[in-house]
């Protein structure tokens, strides 16, 4: 092509485009709309001027906790979201990420142009303006910092109306509360009975444990008879009434899950969790096939769209999504939806922070399919009890009789101290602790 057409080319180009210049459409690679984004005004929020409350966020903030070690794991420090508005109402989210947390917390400041100046309760709209409009989808960071930011919308909902966020959802369904469980360790059967007897003096009724060794894709003959050997003990231990499930970690491959399960049917576990890799949905799959043991998978699933092919085919009897990851309250209850309409139960992961966990309750409080809720503490509350408790003004996540009472102040039923906050300072990421293998080879957390 000759200059002069090349010339003539872009002048015509810049013609069609509004009178755009050459350099423009030079530096312009026609994936995405030339939008001006305003300064004042959220971005499609002109639409829902006559509609909606004046109710307008008017600023966000994100918070990074650092505990002591021997408080909370050094890889998650908590990071929490507050969305202030202008009639004085705030909410509060969580965000907490393992082994992420600088880039969760940088992440919620990137979607703040998307938030301020909109109306916090069109929910959906704004959930659907941070992912959607996010361009790229699914990861944990955008999971994380989309799931703090949507738990402190519904909070400030919840609170506009006078209403706990079960109750806006349909719920509760079950008036008792929400059943939950916690972590456990024993060793030994004496060890396992005298976990029993505290269990039961606690009102608890289920209890969640670790396999005894880091297993792997392939393994030997002498682990696996191990591991079979500790469940049992532990069934024995612990006696028939008291439910526990397993974590399996993600480390087994189908062969070795499905053997494992096979020898562990008599046991009736009320989960087997995580037995494969839970990215390799059919593998899981050819696991599950043998086995009569409930299987359980999902607390690394973004997004209801990351949940869609374990739901669709049919390899798990039990989601755990977890509602700092899977994109808040909004998207924890249309994962639940999808698997309450193909059977599936719901056993949510909350391993973070204490506003993760409430948050989580009101979801659990109002799911018809909901089973049982994840809580990573212990029968002792312990240290992070305390901790807890300072933060928020309660005792927070602590069952009576099995339960986690159902929430009654409106929204999510919390409020932060921020002068407490302070006493925490955020001390930086930490890496997520990596193990290895007796060869070397890294192993799966």
């Amino acid at each position: 092509m000759k200059r002069r057409h090349l010339l003539g080319g872009f002048a015509a180009a810049g013609a069609l485009n509004g009178g755009g210049s050459a350099r423009r459409l030079l530096n312009d690679c026609g994936c995405a709309p030339q939008i001006q984004l305003s300064k004042t005004k959220p971005p499609g929020g002109e639409a829902f001027r006559d509609v909606g409350s004046k109710l307008r966020i008017t600023n966000m903030q994100v918070f990074g906790v650092t505990l002591d070690e021997r408080v909370a794991p050094v890889d998650r420090p908590y990071v929490f979201v507050k969305v202030e508005t202008n009639q004085g109402v705030v909410g509060w989210g969580e965000a907490t990420l393992e082994g992420k947390a600088a880039a969760a917390m940088a992440c919620v400041m990137d979607l703040k142009d998307l938030i301020i100046g909109s109306d916090p309760m069109q929910v959906e709209h704004l959930y659907q303006l941070m992912y959607v409009g996010s361009f790229y989808r699914g990861g944990p960071v955008l999971g994380s910092a989309i799931s703090g930011i949507d738990q402190a919308l519904w909070d400030i909902r919840g609170k506009v109306l006078n209403m706990p966020v079960y109750e806006l959802l349909g719920g509760p369904v079950d008036p008792r509360g929400v059943r939950g469980y916690y972590h456990a360790s024993a060793w030994t059967l004496s060890e396992a009975r005298e976990l029993r007897d505290k269990t039961r003096a606690a009102g608890v009724t289920a209890l969640k444990f670790q396999l005894p060794d880091l297993l792997e894709w392939v393994e030997t003959g002498a682990k696996i008879k191990r591991a079979v050997k500790h469940m049992e003990m532990l069934r024995e231990g612990l006696g028939a009434d008291l439910d526990f499930a397993v974590d399996f970690h993600a480390r087994p491959s189908p062969t070795v899950a499905a053997i494992i399960l096979r020898e562990i049917e008599p046991l009736h576990l009320l989960f087997a969790e995580e037995i494969c890799p839970p990215e390799n949905v059919r593998a899981m799959a050819r696991a599950a096939r043998y086995a009569t043991t409930p299987i359980a998978t999902g607390e690394r699933l973004i997004a209801a769209y990351g949940c869609a092919d374990v739901i669709d085919l049919g390899v798990v009897d039990i989601l755990q999504p977890d509602i700092a990851h899977v994109g808040g309250v909004t998207a924890l209850w249309k994962v639940s939806a999808a698997a309450e309409a193909s059977g599936i139960r719901m056993a949510p992961h909350a391993c973070e922070g204490p506003i993760g966990g409430i948050a989580s309750l009101h979801v659990d409080a109002a799911g018809p399919n909901f089973l049982a809720q994840e809580i990573c503490g212990f029968v002792d509350a312990g240290d992070r009890g305390k901790v807890w408790e300072d933060l928020m003004g309660f005792p927070a996540m602590r069952m009576v009789e099995g339960r986690y009472s159902l929430p009654t102040r409106p929204g999510l039923g919390i409020n932060m101290s921020e002068a407490v906050l302070k006493k925490y300072p955020f001390q930086g990421t930490r890496p997520f602790p990596t193990v290895f293998h007796e060869d070397g080879s890294v192993g799966s957390i």
